[in-house]
């Protein structure tokens, strides 16, 4: 109830930024505005994410599922922009209406990302005991990250949180955030 009166509220406010970011994506580059990308949720179950497009439409059609990097040159003008002030998160508020987000949670990933990181992390499917969140403590507390040992650091916060997860705390994550 908490996540979906949140998020209602946020898209309440945001709506017209996000109406002025899809123009933005349109005026910028050819594609769709909104990207669709299976994630994995709640005890590993696959949702799709909507994600306001930031990199070329064929970004990954050489290379396969790869992590973002410093200066990806696969990333638009306007992306840069979005991934910057993290606009091109907004649209996960409709994921987060439709129940397959929450507001905090740790970032869901992408199944290949999943299997990688779990042949080589111990402990990394634990954070699946929970909805994937827009937010998160690991978020707020450690950079972007595009490594294993990035998402070992990360998955110490994740972990945290799971194990002390409570409304006080998940109300100082959205205020941090």
């Amino acid at each position: 109830l908490c996540d979906l009166t949140l998020a209602l509220i946020v898209l309440a406010v945001a709506w017209p930024l996000m109406i002025l970011t899809a123009i933005a994506i349109r005026l910028d580059s050819e594609g769709p505005i909104l990207y669709r990308q299976e994630r994995v949720g709640r005890h590993g179950r696959p949702f799709t994410v909507l994600k306001f497009r930031s990199m070329r439409q064929d970004a990954e059609a050489q290379s396969g599922p790869v992590w973002a990097r410093e200066n990806d040159p696969r990333i638009t003008r306007v992306g840069r922009f979005m991934r910057k002030t993290r606009l091109d998160e907004l649209p996960q508020l409709f994921n987060v209406i439709g129940g397959s987000m929450s507001m905090v949670g740790p970032r869901p990933e992408r199944q290949t990302f999943v299997e990688r990181l779990a042949a080589e992390i111990p402990y990394f499917r634990q954070r699946h005991i929970v909805k994937p969140g827009l937010t998160g403590w690991a978020q707020i507390n450690y950079p972007y990250g595009n490594t294993v040992e990035d998402a070992s650091q990360k998955l110490q916060y994740d972990l945290f949180y799971i194990k002390y997860q409570s409304l006080l705390f998940d109300l100082s994550i959205l205020f941090n955030t």
